[in-house]
């Protein structure tokens, strides 16, 4: 086998001009997966270095990295590194109206967590690995506005295009290179917004439970709240848009949050500030078919958000997206190096996979911000978690599955069905069995009684 995928190095990096758009998580990470298999590539990326300009305001959205991220990154020897910069958290804290906070655990055996980590710190760690690894070149401040997949190049903003045989796009939920192909293309976006709030240290510690990710259910809107390794929490407002524009003044957003989140408003200090100029973002579902053109000059494929990207609420865009990236470098070994079956190979693999997390982190944000603080709910998740315990390995909750395994995400509905199925058919199984048993019971009470 190591002979094999060494022939298939050997034949994907033989002369071939490889180009990344995007040097954000996936693209480093490809790029440092490429470089190891001897690919000289050039990732092109239209921000200034963010290892010297800083992190945009308001831009952070905390990841939650879980067992797929963390099996990717240790492909490229930084899974232990990632987690020295993250913090796990164990389940949700939910912060109802009413007050009374209720810990939620996300695995049945309480064992299991998420890890926070600031997006900004991954991404440099990344870079670093990039820049780094042999054969691989970053190239800041460099916006590609498209390619031609005909004449094999790279459309490149204020100067002139450049030559690549193999582009990688992974420039976003917005892509340009998406566009520039006029690809079959949907972009659902919710009609909610979110904006970052700041819960400092208090007295040099956390405020809140760093072991948890802490939810402000509130039917249509919800906030969360992660912990970073500062002490401090980056909070998250979930609302539709029009809320946003309804609070003007310092006196309406102060006495909005103390009437609606009245046990972290006085944890803000730096509130009024935060919410007037961080920025409102958006929140979409992008599909997309096909993720690949193959032109005379050059082929071309998506990844990440750029192919698929995804809304928040089930903490898997970058776990998604790095899955993409492993799946790309299978690829490339299972052909022997050839870049237009790997890469039509790579969508047939993975196109299911994204569909199906699209929907889940769909039906989880109505989850988050409105079922986790029903009294029902609760009841639900404590019998589930019960069934896992009782069931190891054969009952497991969609949680569990999409979070803590790597099971592909196309298969995870198909399994949660079948269990069911099962369930049911046992607990009608032993109600029948149950009936029998009284009717027998009760003839022979009567025999005796006569």
């Amino acid at each position: 086998m190591a002979g094999d995928e060494q022939a298939g190095d050997e034949q994907a990096g033989d002369g071939q001009r490889v180009a990344i758009v995007g040097a954000g998580l996936a693209g480093c990470l490809l790029a440092v997966l490429l470089g190891r298999r001897g690919v000289p590539v050039t990732v092109y990326e239209r921000r200034p270095d963010p290892r010297i300009a800083g992190a945009e305001r308001g831009r952070s959205i905390n990841l939650a990295i879980s067992a797929r991220g963390l099996a990717a990154l240790e492909q490229v020897g930084l899974r232990d590194q990632a987690l020295k910069q993250a913090l796990p958290m164990h389940g949700r804290m939910v912060h109802p109206r009413s007050g009374g906070r209720n810990f939620q655990p996300y695995s049945a055996d309480g064992e299991r967590a998420i890890n926070s980590i600031g997006r900004a710190e991954l991404n440099r760690s990344l870079l670093e690995a990039a820049e780094a690894t042999a054969g691989v070149t970053l190239r800041f401040s460099q916006r590609v506005t498209g390619v031609d997949a005909a004449a094999g190049t790279i459309l490149l903003d204020g100067a002139d295009a450049e030559p690549a045989d193999v582009i990688l796009a992974g420039d976003g939920a917005y892509s340009a290179v998406r566009r520039s192909l006029g690809l079959d293309e949907d972009a659902d976006f919710l009609e909610h917004g979110y904006k970052e709030l700041t819960v400092p240290p208090k007295d040099g510690e956390f405020a809140l439970d760093p072991d948890a990710l802490h939810i402000w259910p509130r039917g249509t809107s919800m906030m969360i709240a992660l912990p970073n390794l500062d002490r401090s929490f980056t909070c998250t407002l979930f609302w539709p848009k029009s809320d946003f524009d309804a609070l003007g003044t310092p006196e309406e957003v102060t006495a909005y949050f103390a009437r609606h989140y009245p046990d972290v408003a006085g944890l803000m200090p730096d509130l009024v500030d935060d919410y007037r100029h961080n920025p409102v973002g958006s929140l979409v579902t992008v599909r997309c078919r096909p993720w690949t053109r193959f032109g005379d000059g050059a082929a071309v494929a998506l990844l990440g958000d750029a192919a698929h990207a995804i809304v928040p609420f089930f903490g898997q865009g970058a776990n998604c997206a790095f899955e993409d990236c492993i799946e790309i470098d299978r690829c490339l070994t299972e052909t022997g190096g050839d870049w237009r079956r790997a890469l039509s190979l790579y969508q047939d693999r993975r196109k299911a996979n994204t569909d199906a997390i699209a929907e889940m982190a769909l039906d989880n944000f109505i989850e988050m911000r409105d079922r986790v603080s029903s009294p029902v709910y609760r009841a639900k998740q404590a019998a589930t978690h019960a069934l896992e315990r009782r069931l190891a390995g054969r009952y497991v909750s969609r949680y569990e599955l999409v979070s803590f395994s790597t099971m592909p995400y196309a298969e995870i509905p198909a399994r949660i069905r079948r269990q069911n199925r099962i369930l049911a058919a046992a607990v009608a199984g032993t109600a029948l069995a149950g009936a029998a048993t009284l009717a027998l019971t009760a003839r022979a009470l009567r025999r005796r009684g006569n």
